[in-house]
């Protein structure tokens, strides 16, 4: 090869890498968690199009003859059927589907984390209140993605789920009815409901997902990362740097490998052991994915109300636990930031992040929002715990029902009194000195401490309580949007 040539093709990689190198996030481990959620999507459309080959989402009955001989010549529908046979006739099925259900999990858990950590560092705000809204979307995206998953084979967890998708919809004032009839095509659970559901799974959720993630990187590339604060007290940021494109690349095989470890030694959702779906029957212990407990939860502790509206039954049983918790809970996370800009007049330009005690109100209305979020979610083990601790399982559904209200409260005026609290110990150490711990005896046989000043960062300033960015470094605007 000629040196020209060689030249020619150094200078294109050296372009291209420049390229990949730019589009590439900042490495900072909770900035990862973008990666992390990212990475686990891309495996889930890989994984899901293998078992797409393979699945078909049909409800018309056979006997199964496959290879599982426990089922062997039990009437089931086609789409348990071709489950069953991708988990045991398919080489390496088992494990595409048990890495695909981990991926979903794992793609939940880092959105979730990473919403906290936008929220108690305050990157929500202006110019990043899209992308915050954009995972927000991505959460209650994720977890329609999982829960249809988990119908779409038609076994006893399915037909749980497709119990559940019945209740909530006929809680629906007025048009419940109609509606349940429409979706599930006449009669329940019907011939229609899994075909459909099949296609709002492997096709409407995840282009909207797609869609998102794509935006949502895009707005990342234009505005940057906010610099995160350093160690408490030290007057440090952490100032973030564009990542080789290895990095990401690396994140993503390993993301691939814990996942596959995942598929191969954690066994999760054995519909072979649960049995095909039978309306009318339940199975024991059968409990949904993680990131629906809140619900489930919340359906437990619900006392058994019904009111009647105008001649129609409303039953706040289900509606309230539900549709309304739910669907308050996510629209007041999506509307954060604009009540905490209209609360605070605060309308700039945020290119600094917050450490979690300098806005103590946020910081405790993100400890209440956890707690009442983490009470519900071990309401739906009520009845594990009343076994277990051999309590009385009403009194165990009683505290929960007190818990959900004081307990938000509690962890509410706690977290605002120790954010308070680690704000005045900065506050006195920016004005007295930091203790060293070193006591000095004076010549008239008194005792002090010796007492450091607080050195801050470069670009930084002291102003009350709070290091905040000197001017140029944090924009602050008075109108816009």
């Amino acid at each position: 090869m000629r040196m020209q040539d060689m030249s020619t093709l150094h200078s294109r990689l050296a372009s291209l890498s420049r390229r990949w190198s730019g589009r590439a996030r900042a490495d900072h481990w909770s900035i990862l968690l973008g990666e992390i959620a990212l990475s686990a999507f891309v495996v889930l459309v890989i994984t899901g199009v293998s078992l797409a080959v393979f699945f078909e989402p049909d409800m018309k009955r056979l006997a199964y003859e496959g290879s599982y001989l426990p089922l062997r010549g039990v009437p089931v529908s086609e789409a348990y059927d071709s489950a069953l046979r991708l988990s045991f006739d398919v080489r390496g099925g088992l494990m595409m589907r048990q890495i695909h259900h981990w991926a979903a999990l794992i793609f939940i858990a880092a959105v979730c984390f990473l919403l906290i950590r936008l929220f108690f560092t305050g990157a929500f705000r202006r110019p990043r209140g899209l992308n915050w809204l954009i995972w927000v979307i991505l959460l209650p995206l994720g977890m329609v993605a999982g829960w249809t998953g988990t119908i779409l084979p038609d076994d006893m967890l399915s037909g749980g789920g497709l119990g559940l998708l019945q209740g909530v919809i006929q809680s629906i004032p007025v048009v419940g009815t109609h509606l349940t009839l429409w979706l599930f095509g006449g009669g329940i659970p019907g011939h229609q409901i899994i075909p459909r559901i099949y296609w709002l799974h492997v096709l409407l959720v995840p282009v909207a997902m797609a869609a998102l993630l794509a935006f949502g990187r895009g707005l990342a590339s234009r505005h940057g990362h906010a610099s995160l604060p350093g160690p408490a007290r030290s007057g440090r940021r952490w100032v973030f740097q564009d990542a080789p494109a290895a990095v990401f690349v690396a994140l993503f095989f390993a993301t691939c490998g814990v996942l596959a470890v995942l598929g191969a030694l954690a066994q999760v959702n054995p519909i072979w052991l649960l049995g095909p779906y039978r309306p009318g029957a339940i199975t024991a212990g059968a409990v949904p994915d993680w990131y629906m407990g809140f619900l489930d939860g919340a359906l437990r502790i619900m006392p058994g109300w019904e009111l009647e509206v105008a001649g129609h039954p409303v039953t706040l049983t289900v509606l309230v636990p539900a549709l309304i918790v739910p669907g308050a809970f996510l629209t007041l996370l999506a509307a954060y930031p604009l009540v905490e800009r209209r609360l605070t007049g605060d309308r700039g330009i945020h290119h600094f992040l917050d450490r979690p005690r300098d806005a103590a109100t946020r910081t405790a209305v993100g400890a209440a929002g956890i707690t009442f979020y983490g009470l519900l979610w071990a309401a739906a083990a009520n009845d594990q715990i009343a076994y277990h601790l051999q309590l009385d399982l009403y009194a165990v559904t009683w505290f929960f029902r007190l818990a959900v209200f004081a307990g938000p409260l509690l962890a509410y005026a706690l977290t605002q009194r120790i954010c308070l609290g680690l704000i005045a110990r900065d506050l006195d150490e920016a004005e007295h000195g930091r203790k060293t711990g070193r006591i000095v005896m004076s010549p008239d046989f008194g005792f002090s401490e010796i007492t450091e000043p607080v050195r801050h960062g470069a670009g930084l300033r002291h102003e009350g309580a709070q290091l905040v960015a000197a001017s140029g470094d944090d924009h602050r605007e008075t109108s816009g949007p």
